[in-house]
């Protein structure tokens, strides 16, 4: 069942915020902690955000598929015979059994259960046993669709029919990841590491948004990357996070024969960070997915330039994974335990106006976005209709 804030709600949890980050305050705690909030939030943010799937090399050939969810909601992508990429709610149109299983290539979908088929673009060919059925017209029969585009040489979906295309929604966000990033489309993947976090998912998002934490949380990280040139900006939906690599040998991992010497980060509304840090040809897409109040599941994916890391990289996945995981979630699980408490409603966000790593304006981007993201959840469904009119204009 879908649940919607009230307008008492919305008030409620915007007290304290101001557009003017050096006069706002963060969300209420409870949008943290509630189930309310965790009920809202599938329907007001994960069904109508683009939401990452896989680098685009998994899906070049025709036939090519994967299977995973999205807000819970079973979803695939395939490649077609024409070789234009297909979205589909993975479910069949006859007893709604899932359709694909993880990834690989298919010539045609087979339902497991009653082996009804359809070709890559989701038209049903074969249903068993139908040819005595009344009023019932194969041709009409076809998966329902949900939108899916490549973008920066990744796979994204959108379960709203009504969103616009990523390429749009982003801005210049493509244009940046490929001025930092112009081999983005030839890397591979190497590695997934996954974590079970006891926290909300934004408090995983905001920890991620600001460096402020880093100088005590992250010594070994303020080694690798020259704080001092850290920037921040925030743009539509997304942010840009930069920094040079350090200037002497770091307490990280080497770097010595890097190739990327710069960390450029970004962040994508509202849950995948895309990361490129020193080395060698790398991007790094960590997706932050809800699993409760009090639960995030993370994905870290690492792709480089060849599937076997060298050993600088491998040392690098140990860093990431032993050192600045381990700290990173060692931090929000503290700050979650710390606002299911009656000692904490709300805090200030730390601004500075030059835009340095040591601020949280970009937390305070990011809880604009949730806000505007619960107000149109609230709002009925004719302003919701104009508001994406006006969206689009």
């Amino acid at each position: 069942m879908t649940v919607s804030p009230s307008q008492q709600d919305i008030e409620r949890i915007s007290q304290g915020y101001d557009p003017d980050p050096a006069r706002s305050s963060s969300l209420l705690s409870e949008a943290y902690t509630e189930a309310l909030w965790a009920k809202i939030e599938p329907e007001a943010i994960f069904k109508r955000s683009w939401q990452w799937v896989c680098h685009g090399e998994k899906l070049r050939e025709p036939g090519a598929y994967i299977a995973t969810e999205v807000a819970a909601q079973p979803v695939c992508v395939i490649r077609d015979r024409e070789g234009r990429l297909r979205g589909f709610y993975n479910v069949c149109k006859h007893r709604a059994h899932e359709l694909l299983r993880g990834e690989g290539r298919t010539r045609l979908i087979v339902c497991p259960y009653h082996a009804w088929s359809y070709d890559l673009t989701g038209q049903l060919r074969g249903a068993p046993k139908t040819e005595h059925l009344k009023d019932f017209e194969p041709g009409v029969i076809c998966l329902d669709p949900v939108q899916v585009e490549e973008f920066c040489g990744f796979i994204f979906v959108n379960l709203d029919p009504a969103a616009s295309p990523l390429i749009q929604e982003s801005g210049a966000l493509a244009d940046e990841i490929r001025q930092w990033a112009p081999d983005i489309e030839k890397l591979t993947f190497a590695k997934r590491l996954t974590y079970d976090i006891r926290s909300n998912w934004k408090n995983v998002v905001d920890n991620f948004l600001e460096c402020y934490h880093c100088p005590r949380a992250h010594k070994d990280f303020c080694t690798l990357v020259d704080m001092d040139t850290y920037r921040v900006t925030t743009h539509g939906i997304y942010s840009s996070h930069m920094a040079e690599a350090g200037k002497s040998a770091n307490s990280a991992y080497a770097v010595a024969d890097a190739s990327v010497r710069d960390h450029a980060v970004w962040w994508l509304w509202p849950n995948t960070c895309l990361m490129r840090y020193p080395g060698r040809g790398n991007i790094i897409v960590m997706q932050i997915i809800p699993a409760g109040p009090n639960r995030t599941l993370e994905t870290y994916d690492f792709f480089f330039e060849t599937a076997d890391p060298v050993a600088a990289e491998r040392e690098a996945i140990q860093y990431i994974d032993e050192v600045l995981q381990a700290e990173d979630i060692a931090l929000v699980e503290s700050v979650q335990r710390g606002m299911s408490t009656p000692a904490f409603n709300q805090g200030r966000i730390v601004h500075d106006p030059a835009g340095s790593g040591k601020s949280e304006h970009a937390v305070h981007h990011f809880h604009g976005l949730l806000l505007d993201a619960y107000a149109k959840a609230q709002a009925g469904p004719e302003e919701q209709a104009e508001t994406n009119a006006a969206g689009s204009s």
